[in-house]
């Protein structure tokens, strides 16, 4: 007996073998003209931001996975299995975050370039915490760091993909990086402001592992790694015992998460009588709206590390 996940797999494959059937493609991707974009499909908007600092002009970018789309749970429709076989090449975080779509990925990958943005990120720099059961946490664009070897892996592609313009290609993704290294080192110099014993971070599920690694603050979730996972009584008390403990002032929100989780804890601190505030909404699983500094890969950052840093001071 298939499970739905399975099902749902089955089906999508289904519609890709129909889309590539309608538009006539082969077994290769085919060969742009000098002068055509190149269309490039992503899955979520962080990693179409790093599509269009590296591709410029030359690059025509669609994120399937748009405002509060979670990756973890997102199901394609015919509309995105027709877009995907219409792509160029396909970018995907990989590491399991986009879990319900592996299996179109294998099947897209013999038909057009498919990477995943992650693979060229050193195993040993990956987190694989015990609740993952032998699989690595996916979150890999909270550490800036690790975002960059995304970003090159991205310009190596596009390069190959585009070879007439890997020159562009090459200076772009260069001052992208000049960028982000300054991003980091922003990042950390605004954690540090807040004392040791504040630098508790409580937030809805348990996506800032890398952010918590890399900035050297703790991190603790109500939920998993996958918003898709439930909490219950057992797990609000576990956070509880730690906001009590470390005496935080502040939990937070996320935007692709439901506010009910953590306003749970929040009423159960209050219960113990600990008051604690929601400090704000952080960006996770997706940033903000397109237009908006949050949009952009370094604008969520920013929004996140000021959001963090003014509630626990």
């Amino acid at each position: 007996m298939f499970s739905t996940a399975r099902i749902l797999s089955v089906a999508a494959l289904c519609l890709v073998g129909a889309a590539f059937s309608l538009s006539g493609a082969g077994g290769c991707s085919k060969t742009a003209a000098s002068n055509a974009k190149v269309k490039a499909v992503t899955t979520t908007g962080m990693i179409a931001d790093i599509v269009r600092e590296v591709g410029g002009e030359n690059v025509e970018v669609t994120a399937l996975m748009v405002g509060d789309a979670v990756p973890h749970q997102f199901k394609p429709t015919e509309a995105d299995v027709r877009t995907l076989a219409d792509a160029d090449i396909i970018f995907f975080n990989g590491l399991n975050l986009e879990g319900k779509m592996s299996d179109l990925f294998v099947k897209l990958a013999s038909k057009r370039p498919t990477v995943a943005v992650s693979e060229d990120i050193p195993v040993k720099d990956l987190r694989e915490p015990p609740e993952m059961q032998n699989h690595y946490d996916p979150h890999v664009w909270f550490d800036v760091k690790l975002w960059m070897t995304c970003v090159r892996r991205v310009e190596r592609a596009i390069s190959e993909r585009d070879p007439g313009h890997a020159e562009a290609y090459r200076a772009r993704a260069a001052a992208y990086l000049r960028k982000l290294d300054a991003l980091d080192a922003e990042v950390r110099r605004q954690i540090l402001t807040v004392s040791e014993k504040q630098r508790v971070l409580i937030t809805a599920h348990d996506a800032f592992g890398y952010f918590g690694r890399a900035y050297a603050i703790r991190v603790v979730g109500l939920q998993g790694i996958s918003t898709a996972e439930d909490f219950g009584t057992a797990d609000i008390k576990r956070l509880v015992d730690v906001i009590a403990e470390n005496k935080v002032k502040a939990i937070f929100v996320e935007s692709s998460v439901p506010e009910r989780s953590i306003r749970a804890v929040q009423q159960a601190c209050k219960d113990r009588g600990h008051a604690v505030v929601i400090g704000g909404s952080l960006f996770s699983d997706a940033m903000g709206a397109a237009g908006t500094p949050e949009g952009t890969y370094i604008g969520m950052m920013r929004h996140n590390v000021k959001t963090i840093v003014e509630a626990l001071k």
